[in-house]
């Protein structure tokens, strides 16, 4: 259980990973599916920020004549800044495409779609 609390960032980033992935496969509507998607990415963001955490970090700069302090990766912060860029460049292409998909079927379900068969 000590684990478990130790590791708390890491279960919640799965836990919110395993539900926007039931979500993208279980529902058949597409703006639930994206937003599916999005509670996906949100989960790998928050897990890879937790990857660069470190306790009693400082940023990293280093003060001559001075020993170093434990210093803060700053790797992940700017790849899920770049992430998060890309991350609203395709939701915003996912909505846009389901948005043609709704003027194409009239509907944004897909089940229903099917059996539409314009």
């Amino acid at each position: 259980m000590i684990a478990l609390l130790d590791n708390l960032n890491y279960a919640v980033a799965m836990i919110l990973f395993c539900i926007g992935f039931y979500t993208v496969i279980m529902r058949s509507n597409l703006i639930k599916k994206i937003v599916g998607l999005t509670i996906m990415q949100v989960a790998v963001f928050f897990f890879l920020v937790s990857i660069g955490y470190l306790a009693d970090g400082e940023a990293p700069t280093v003060i001559p004549g001075a020993p170093p302090p434990p210093m803060v990766n700053p790797l992940p912060q700017a790849m899920i800044l770049t992430a998060i860029v890309i991350s609203v460049s395709t939701t915003a292409l996912f909505l846009s495409l389901a948005l043609k998909f709704y003027e194409h079927h009239g509907t944004v379900d897909m089940d229903k779609a099917k059996e539409d068969k314009r």
